[in-house]
């Protein structure tokens, strides 16, 4: 092959949308129909999400590859998080593509990160196809979706080529596609054709020296760290010497161990990759997300890979609790809290983390709550036990004056519920943009707001709505510093003394409040609870004691003297 060669055995295309629109049971479905499986296999649902955490919340957090092969082409598929605070994720991998499948839900519309990731892909040139998903649902309105998202390419385009964009009709849970609503679909072949057709194929050169982009980190217990990424130009086999180029310049002579690819579930090893192809590499321990892998004689790098800035941060530090070491798996101190979060960098390039005012505490920041919640609770579930601090929203100096970040949030309610949720909203500081109905009873809200004014509205959403709210957010901008209202507090339900929480009495304490512990808890003097009310004018701290028998007062929490303070 010559310079400038086109591989028409290969199509790399990435799947884009908002959270929730079915990215990756289409993908389930994709691997399925492609018969990658053995008949006896049960393979079951959500086969990209490997983690634990993802499993559970049902969301993408880890972007990810596979492939399929379908009329003598590999497809590689890159499978991204819909989530806003995990966009990290999503602006690191899109550069491996030329194409993208615009995943939109037929009933919800373009979503606040659909306009995100859409704005990505396109900025990069990939050829975007706009799959209409979920058209099974009783409240889809599949034509006015059409609608909104040719507003958006005219809005986002940066080519014209871009607006000519095919759209397919999915019902990924059944496995379908179909090219026209009329006429019911059977298969996802329409879906494959519409790929082959439109994602053009990797325009590469096969004789040049080496270039491959690291976007993507792994880690094997036995082949170490693994590099992976898109060979841009050249070739790369086993056992050839390279340079790693970083953000310090060219390093020394490097040998690549294993070459990679994906097939399906399974990462192969091959004898040669050649450009255009998503490669796994070992034998390099010190690569880095935004290195180049170039070849010696010519250590040409390429752009490092840039990603968002961090818009809220959280003190972790030693923890300093009187039950401190009863739970921790590792050790805690603040030298292997620094190991730990150092190695998050390697691979979460959204994440900053800074020394705080002390040498045991370290400024994190992250994307978002959702974001740094992840890392909490992976560090949790590894056995590190530490403290955290709440929330903060980063801000920075502009022209002289300190902007903050400030957010789009749309909320989707039913009409009963508007009320309560504007009210929420309006002594938040976040003003309304605009209100929209729909035929079957549900409203879509839109608001501007700080960053700030929307930490920890989601669970008050929740409460709010009856658990039917849904809330999506994605970054506007920085905006100057205003003063917003004043929340009001209802203060906080603590305990004086140590002890053990017992059943009868949280059951009374319910009536005041609502318990953070359960049953079984060993407590000592700090927040077990927050009030459902806020405490009457000028009322003294209440003072409970529990007595012998069943007929102690009720708001009897611990096994022995309990101070209640409504604080």
């Amino acid at each position: 092959m010559v310079n400038g060669a086109v591989r028409d055995d290969l199509r790399n295309v990435a799947i884009i949308a908002h959270v929730d629109h079915g990215k990756t049971t289409l993908v389930d479905a994709l691997l399925k129909q492609s018969r990658v499986f053995a008949e006896h296999e049960q393979v079951g649902e959500l086969i990209m999400d490997s983690n634990d955490l993802e499993r559970e919340k049902g969301i993408t957090i880890l972007a990810k590859n596979t492939s399929v092969r379908y009329r003598g082409v590999k497809l590689n598929i890159i499978d991204t998080p819909g989530h806003a605070d995990f966009g990290g994720e999503v602006e690191r991998v899109l550069g491996m593509a030329d194409g993208c499948l615009l995943l939109v839900d037929a009933a919800e519309g373009p979503m606040p990160q659909t306009r995100v990731v859409l704005r990505q892909a396109l900025a990069l040139g990939l050829r975007p196809i706009i799959v209409v998903n979920k058209i099974d649902r009783t409240n889809a309105r599949p034509d006015e979706t059409v609608e909104a998202v040719h507003d958006l390419l005219l809005e986002l385009a940066t080519d014209s080529e871009q607006l000519d964009a095919p759209v397919i009709y999915t019902n990924g849970r059944e496995g379908t596609a179909t090219r026209d609503l009329r006429m019911a679909g059977t298969t996802l072949e329409p879906l494959l054709d519409t790929v082959l057709e439109h994602v053009p194929p990797p325009r590469v050169v096969i004789d040049g020296p080496l270039q491959l982009l690291v976007s993507a980190l792994d880690h094997d217990s036995y082949r170490g760290r693994m590099a992976i990424g898109r060979v841009v130009r050249g070739s790369i086999a086993p056992g050839q010497s390279v340079v790693l180029c970083g953000a310090e310049g060219p390093s020394g002579l490097q040998r690549v161990g294993q070459v990679l690819t994906v097939e399906a579930l399974e990462r192969m090893p091959v004898e040669q990759a050649r450009a255009g192809e998503i490669v796994i590499v070992t034998g390099m321990a010190d690569v880095a997300i935004g290195d180049t892998i170039a070849d010696p004689e010519h250590p040409d790098a390429l752009p490092r890979l840039e990603v968002g800035e961090p818009t809220l941060r959280m003190q972790f530090s030693v923890n300093a609790s009187p039950f401190a070491g009863r739970e921790a798996k590792l050790s805690s101190t603040s030298r292997q809290l620094r190991a730990r979060l150092e190695r998050e960098l390697l691979t979460n390039v959204a994440l900053r983390v800074a020394d705080g005012p002390t040498a045991d505490i370290f400024e994190v920041s992250g994307r978002g709550e959702l974001h740094l919640a992840i890392l909490i609770e992976t560090m949790r579930r590894e056995g590190y036990e530490f403290e955290v601090s709440r929330p903060a929203v980063i801000t920075r100096e502009e022209e002289g004056h300190r902007v903050e970040p400030v957010e789009e949030c749309i909320i989707d309610c039913g009409a009963d519920h508007v009320g309560a949720v504007t009210e929420a909203l309006g002594t938040r500081g976040a003003q309304l943009q605009s209100m929209r109905t729909d035929a079957g009873g549900g409203v879509r809200l839109t608001y501007v707001a700080p960053t700030r004014a929307l930490i920890g509205l989601r669970s008050i959403l929740l409460t709010l709505t009856r658990g039917t709210g849904v809330m999506a957010t994605r970054l506007l901008g920085w905006e100057r510093w205003r003063p917003l209202p004043r929340s009001a507090r209802n203060g906080v339900l603590t305990a004086s003394q140590s002890g053990t929480a017992v059943a009868y009495g949280l059951l009374g304490l319910q009536e005041r409040g609502q318990p953070f512990i359960g049953p079984g808890t060993a407590v000592y003097g700090a927040r077990r609870g927050h009030p459902r009310r806020p405490p009457p004018p000028q009322a003294p701290p209440q003072r409970r004691r529990p007595h012998q028998g069943t007929q102690a007062p009720a708001a009897a929490c611990l096994a022995g003297r309990l101070d209640l303070r409504i604080r």
